[in-house]
């Protein structure tokens, strides 16, 4: 399994940067090691955000807030570490096809809420998965991939630091969707249609 620390150095490598980092967190006091600490959660986190990861979905019983719902029924406290919610379910629904109406917001504080009309509503979610031995090799190899688009520009600098960012970029979109099909391909969700034999019963 990857550390952040491989993941890290793999980034590095690819934009052709012979250093290696032995800590990120915290940053060991190089120069790679700062950029890696900074530029490493941005990448995971928005990675996370942008598919519905099996090892990153959970599902949470929302707690009720009494404060003003305006026009929804309910208000959520939404749970800690969440990066993208997927559905406001009722309690005992299977899946995502019984999903309710709702409504994200932050109030004055920076509370994040979620706004539904659905009483005892359970979350399916996305959360912020920080321990890397959850993450599939295909989705290590993407993260490094956007993680070296990042680390290009300030690393390389000028036109070479440009040119190695878009080509990295380029190759993270083709590994993203490598691991969005891989990760899709581990779920089968649709109900299957009942062989004759069974429904001629």
């Amino acid at each position: 399994m990857a550390s952040e620390v491989d993941i890290s150095n793999l980034a590095l490598s690819r934009i052709g940067d012979e250093a290696t980092v032995s800590s990120i967190n915290p940053a060991e006091g190089s120069a790679q090691a700062e950029h890696c600490a900074r530029f490493y959660p941005m990448a995971r986190d928005s990675m996370l955000e942008a598919h519905g990861w099996r090892f990153a979905t959970r599902r949470a019983v929302l707690a009720a807030l009494s404060i003003s719902t305006w026009t929804w029924s309910y208000a959520y406290a939404m749970p800690n570490g969440l990066i993208r919610v997927l559905a406001v379910l009722p309690p005992d629904a299977p899946g995502d096809a019984d999903t309710q109406r709702y409504e994200t917001e932050t109030d004055g504080a920076g509370t994040p809420i979620i706004y539904t009309d659905q009483p005892s509503a359970t979350l399916r979610y996305i959360a912020r998965v920080t321990d890397t031995a959850k993450f599939s090799p295909l989705f290590v190899d993407a993260l490094a991939w956007l993680l070296a688009s990042y680390l290009a520009g300030p690393i390389l600098k000028g036109d070479s630091g440009v040119k190695i960012a878009a080509a990295c970029l380029n190759a993270y979109q083709t590994a993203f969707s490598a691991a969005k099909v891989s990760d899709a391909n581990q779920r089968n969700v649709r109900a299957q249609a009942a062989a004759p034999w069974i429904r001629g019963r």
